[in-house]
């Protein structure tokens, strides 16, 4: 049995969460699975190097930037290592060049081309658990790359394609899929399944729960993918290819674009017309509106975006 597990920023923020996310990793070991453990780089510790770099430079070389933006991973996957050596349970720190991932060249924003897993699974031969930093790999030349935004997610779902792995878990500060942000949308409902479509949808039209990169790779090797809570224990939602979709599985928004999407089989032109005409007769009138398969979305001033959330996913979702 082979275990990946992803922990977001929010997870190893600080020493009590280290300790926290260690125990969870522990018990996954100790119930008797290998487990390759993928860290993001702690709280807000990448935006800070790239404060950092820009204290320096306007336009700091893409190289040089992936090389001190990658620092914020080691940092996490190190000090997981030493608390969970601490714990008895042996483990080893893993960069993504010493981990086997190849990436192109496009820094800043790379991606996999392939993985090399004979470290790795030299080490869990050995009984450890490995400890990866998400978010980065290295191109053809030995330079170090990074993934883009939510690139973690993207190590994970690729490492355990790559070891075929029994299990991938996905955990992060949101105990699963809500039909809405629930920080956001007040009887926002947390979905026990969803279909690798529909989270792909979701995750292009703002959704931040899991990158849209690591969700096409599970589609592609038909990667069954759970996303858990580091904080509290739930059943989480599983990601996978369901036989029936939902008419509706939710409705996100993308904040740079202040564009409003509901998903599902049933978001159509008809689903589209229903919404402008809702948020019409409460005083909100949408800029623009489109509609493509399995999507349609609503775009609004800044201002009305949230009142438009809540709007129709009471409508829609209650």
């Amino acid at each position: 049995m082979l275990t990946v597990q992803k922990f977001g920023g929010s997870s190893v923020a600080d020493a009590g969460r280290i300790r926290r996310v260690a125990d969870i990793i522990a018990e996954t070991k100790a119930a008797g699975s290998d487990v390759v453990a993928v860290l993001s780089a702690a709280g807000d510790t990448t935006d800070e190097l790239a404060d950092r770099a820009a204290e320096i430079s306007k336009f700091p070389p893409h190289r040089e930037l992936d090389a001190l933006l990658s620092t914020g991973e080691l940092q996490s996957v190190a000090l997981m290592s030493m608390q969970l050596e601490r714990l008895g349970v042996p483990a080893l720190s893993l960069s993504g060049r010493q981990a086997g991932i190849i990436t192109d060249e496009n820094h800043g924003n790379a991606k996999i081309l392939n993985i090399k897993t004979k470290r790795i699974k030299d080490e869990l031969a050995r009984g450890k658990v490995v400890v990866v930093a998400g978010f980065q790999g290295i191109d053809c030349s030995d330079n170090i790359t990074t993934l883009g935004r939510g690139g973690s997610d993207t190590t994970a779902v690729a490492l355990a394609a790559a070891l075929k792995a029994d299990k991938c878990e996905i955990y992060s500060d949101v105990d699963g899929i809500y039909t809405a942000d629930p920080r956001l949308v007040t009887g926002a409902k947390k979905l026990s399944e969803i279909d690798y479509t529909d989270m792909l949808n979701l995750a292009r039209g703002g959704s931040q729960v899991m990158h849209s990169r690591a969700v096409e790779i599970a589609m592609k090797y038909n990667m069954e993918v759970r996303m858990l809570s580091s904080f509290v224990k739930t059943e989480g939602t599983y990601m996978r290819r369901l036989v029936r979709r939902p008419e509706l599985c939710g409705i996100t928004r993308d904040k740079a674009e202040n564009k409003i999407s509901l998903v599902g089989e049933a978001a159509d032109i008809n689903c589209l017309s229903v919404a402008a005409a809702l948020l019409k007769e409460s005083g909100i009138f949408p800029i623009s509106a489109e509609a493509r398969e399995g999507v349609c979305s609503l775009t609004t001033e800044d201002r009305f975006v949230l009142p438009a959330l809540q709007l129709l996913h009471k409508h829609f979702f209650d």
